[in-house]
């Protein structure tokens, strides 16, 4: 059962809630770096989530038409069979979707999953998010409810990004300022609006200070310590014992967050970190390194006939693999995902 079931889902969930780890969001683009993750999560003996954006999933529908349904349809039902081969469990995902593309991506995916569902089978995806960080909170909130209905009637865990992350994701795009913090007051009106489970199972991206893409040191202020408050909020509206983590959140735009930021957002209940970035680098860098090297074979320089070998695809996509799978490996360790395998 490589590819979690609804249950199985719920399960992995919680037992990263209930442990203070998370599990790494890979983002994939291909047969191959779909082959990277699942290799990155086997080797770490760690279960995990591969997901795909709206822009991941415009390449996987191919460059004739780029149809983003067929794309990530395609993907995840290979993800179905190939997954069988690797020991660890995994969900399937799509990240980011706004809302000009709701009506071209989630809701013809959760179509798909709900037909599924109807004739017994599990459903497709096991998650879908819905990112209205860009819509007012009212707005963004009640196109949950509407998404959070239907995800659950497909037994489909749904995302929300209720306010700001930072940076540009697939040509979502948001200042780096004081708005990328959500208040206690956001989480109060989005539990008023989607409960605390009893309508269904939500993930929430809440921001403190997250920006998407690379950033050096000092230029964005991380402050997972938000999430507490969050939660103690929520806990003390609704009269939930102190300590209670109410919220499952997940951990976005965290490519160069320091041990001790990452260590900080597991404590208190971040169970899904996003990678994005950083197994972007891993997985092209290796392919530099091999071109430079070997420039002259990949090249048909000076009317020779290069060397066969050097440009074989196979060749350089087997170290880009390789590399990205290095780098998975090593966030499982940093989200202390590694060796947490549901076995």
């Amino acid at each position: 059962m490589p590819i979690a079931t609804p249950e199985v889902y719920n399960e992995m969930l919680d037992r990263a809630k209930a442990g203070k780890f998370a599990y790494p969001a890979i983002n994939v683009t291909s047969s191959q770096t779909l082959h990277a993750a699942l290799r990155g999560f086997a080797e770490a003996e760690s279960d995990g989530i591969v997901q795909i954006s709206t822009g991941g999933a415009e390449f996987l529908g191919g460059q004739h038409n780029k149809d983003m349904v067929t794309g990530a349809v395609a993907l995840a039902e290979f993800a179905h069979i190939v997954a069988e081969k690797y020991d660890v469990t995994v969900a399937l995902h799509t990240d980011h979707c706004p809302k000009d593309k709701l009506d071209g991506y989630v809701r013809p995916l959760l179509a798909v999953s709900e037909e599924r569902v109807k004739a017994g089978r599990n459903p497709l995806f096991q998650s879908h998010m819905w990112d209205g960080s860009a819509e007012t909170l009212s707005d963004n909130l009640a196109i949950a409810q509407e998404l959070l209905e239907r995800a659950r009637a497909a037994k489909i865990i749904l995302e929300v990004e209720i306010t700001p992350t930072g940076g540009e994701e697939d040509g979502v795009s948001h200042e780096i300022n004081d708005s990328l913090y959500t208040t206690v007051d956001d989480a109060v009106r989005t539990v008023e609006a989607l409960g605390l489970g009893e309508k269904g199972r939500y993930l929430l991206a809440a921001s403190f200070g997250n920006v998407h893409g690379v950033y050096k040191p000092g230029n964005v202020v991380l402050r997972p310590e938000l999430l507490k408050e969050l939660n103690e909020g929520v806990a003390s509206k609704y009269g939930q014992p102190a300590g209670s983590k109410p919220f499952n959140f997940v951990f976005h735009g965290g490519s160069g967050s320091t041990a001790e930021e990452i260590a900080t957002a597991l404590e208190n209940g971040v169970v899904k970190m996003n990678i994005d970035t950083d197994t972007q680098y891993a997985f092209t860098r290796p392919v530099a390194d091999h071109m430079f090297r070997n420039y002259d074979g990949v090249l048909k320089v000076d009317g020779e006939v290069g060397n066969k070998k050097t440009y074989d695809p196979r060749t350089w996509g087997k170290l880009a693999e390789a590399g990205m799978a290095a780098r998975v490996v090593e966030a499982c360790g940093h989200l202390r995902s590694a060796g947490q395998k549901i076995k």
